[in-house]
């Protein structure tokens, strides 16, 4: 899976429903589907993408003000939102903001490579990703604090 993968994927799943519900449990739930249908190579490469997409917006003009958790399952609701979105802030950190004061969530994007592997395997993800998710990580994008 490439980054175009990546981001058409969650762009279709995203758009999947009647009434383009930004849920993120239904995204979630889409997403498994998709890459379990997919197969393993799918499954590793979507968790790289998103690990990566989450590392890059792991930065403290991010989430100063935020702790671990709620900055995590913050960053998840831009890549939830999809490539554009993602872009949009990512290029201008105000953008993130209104996430972060709304509590836009979107934990459950964090278990999809968990509940694909899962189906296809029958054993719990133990795949660690070339970058680190977690708030706080991202030592480069800390740095300037």
């Amino acid at each position: 899976m490439n980054e175009d993968d990546f981001w058409r994927l969650i762009d279709e799943c995203r758009l999947a429903g009647p009434d383009s519900d930004p849920d993120a449990e239904r995204l979630a739930v889409a997403l498994a589907a998709r890459l379990t249908a997919a197969g393993l190579p799918a499954v590793i490469g979507f968790a790289e993408h998103l690990a990566a997409a989450l590392f890059q917006l792991d930065r403290w003009e991010y989430g100063a003000d935020l702790s671990g958790d709620a900055f995590l399952y913050t960053r998840a609701a831009v890549v939830a939102a999809g490539r554009a979105e993602y872009g949009a802030v990512l290029g201008d950190p105000t953008q993130f903001r209104p996430y972060a004061r709304d509590l836009v969530w979107a934990e459950a994007l964090l278990y999809v490579p968990d509940r694909a592997y899962r189906r296809l395997t029958g054993r719990e993800w133990e795949h660690p990703t070339r970058h680190s998710y977690e708030s706080f990580s991202n030592a480069e994008g800390w740095a300037g604090r």
